[in-house]
């Protein structure tokens, strides 16, 4: 009796399941806001170190990078020792460099702090949706969407409750805010996540591919980290550089991090609303679809930019560029062998996150040479193109695999 109550909450899709869903989604909330916090105060810190806006966004490139760097290096700590002890430890790295930041003197000593918080925050991202596809089967696609989902709760959570406190007392407080809370939040939660029933035995067996492509496995995952670089490229520009846009307008970095927060927020829906549909159309269809509305929020962003049509239109880009991200994780499990999903996963989602760092350093550098973000938004729908063009690509070439197979697996 005793065996069977302590293995039981492992099965898949269990109330314990959920339960663990819920605190993964509490965690990444958290511990994402390492990716948005020099976003928040990249008006401030450039106004403070006297820097140009390329050099400011250089912050968010190094914490995007180490970000990159930790999806790849802690997913495999993750399947040694487990998501609870690599949580701790990320929030132990993230919270000293955050206070370690609010004493430094010059710029670049900040800026080269967000390396290690980046690649902290990781831990909340792949790492996270790798541990709990474990825990799910039938509601896999949903479990992984809204575990992702905790990168954008931290961009539309912590810009609003930042707000007021930098307004007032500098970006240094705000910093320190995020590091008392890292600590106060994650450590606890590790320590929940710490004991998973049943160990490695208790995960879903392996299921073979449900749909088959005339590619080899290295073939796939490179045109998808070229995707996934493609698509993240263009969906920096707004992220980014939306609070400063805002502050060139003439509106202020406080409307900036209310847009941010909307465009994060409806994010959101969109991932779950994705992850869904991908349980039944499949994960590169989403793909498109996502990266085809993407697309068309980013032309709007050109023509439209008082402070009700960015309002708006911050509201579409989230609406449609939330599902893209996970939708890497899902054609991975779809395609690819799954006892090489964490593998895969990690490349693709180093390709989309140093898509990101890229792109905003990058939209930073094209607005000194040309004084506008108009010439940004364009090569952002440029890279938005090469990503369309991948996906379709694939969507063509695929078949669904054997049927005796895919009945196989469900059993």
């Amino acid at each position: 009796m005793t065996q069977q109550t302590a293995e039981s909450p492992a099965r898949p899709d269990s109330p314990y399941a959920w339960r663990r869903l819920g605190l993964s989604v509490l965690s990444a909330t958290v511990l994402s806001v390492g990716i948005w916090a020099t976003v928040l105060v990249m008006p401030q810190i450039q106004a403070d170190f006297a820097i140009s806006r390329a050099e400011a966004a250089f912050a968010y490139t190094l914490a995007m990078s180490g970000f990159a760097l930790g999806n790849f290096l802690l997913g495999r700590g993750v399947d040694r020792y487990g998501i609870a002890p690599i949580m701790a430890f990320c929030a132990l790295l993230a919270s000293s460099c955050f206070a370690l930041s609010t004493v430094m003197p010059s710029y670049w000593p900040v800026a080269l702090l967000q390396f290690p918080i980046g690649l902290a925050s990781a831990a909340a991202f792949g790492p996270l949706m790798a541990d709990i596809s474990h825990f799910f089967r039938r509601y896999r696609g949903i479990a992984v969407a809204a575990t992702a989902c905790g990168n954008y709760l931290a961009g539309s959570f912590w810009p609003l409750v930042l707000k007021a406190p930098i307004a007032e007392n500098g970006w240094r407080f705000g910093f320190l805010i995020i590091a008392v809370a890292g600590l106060v939040v994650i450590l606890p939660i590790a320590r929940l996540l710490r004991n998973q029933p049943g160990g490695h035995s208790q995960k879903p067996a392996f299921e073979p591919p449900a749909k088959v492509i005339s590619l080899s496995s290295g073939q796939l995952t490179a045109l998808l980290m070229i995707a996934g670089f493609g698509c993240c490229m263009a969906m920096a520009m707004p992220q980014v550089h939306i609070v400063a846009y805002c502050v060139d307008l003439g509106f202020g970095s406080g409307v900036g991090a209310e847009m941010l927060a909307i465009m994060l927020g409806a994010g959101i829906p969109s991932r779950l609303l994705s992850g869904y549909l991908a349980d039944r159309f499949g994960g590169v269809p989403m793909l498109l679809v996502n990266s085809v509305l993407q697309c068309l929020a980013l032309f709007l962003y050109i023509p439209f930019n008082g402070i009700v049509s960015l309002y708006v239109v911050s509201l579409v880009f989230g609406l449609s560029q939330g599902g893209l991200v996970p939708s890497y994780a899902i054609i991975v499990r779809e395609y690819l062998p799954a006892e090489e999903a964490g593998r895969r996963i990690g490349f693709v989602l180093l390709a989309t996150v140093l898509g990101m760092a890229a792109g905003g350093w990058a939209s930073g550098y094209i607005y000194d040479l040309t004084g506008s973000y108009r010439m940004a938004f364009i090569h952002g729908i440029a890279w938005n193109l090469i990503n369309m063009s991948i996906a379709a690509f694939v969507l063509v070439q695929s078949r669904p695999s054997r049927p005796d197979r895919t009945m196989a697996a469900a059993e």
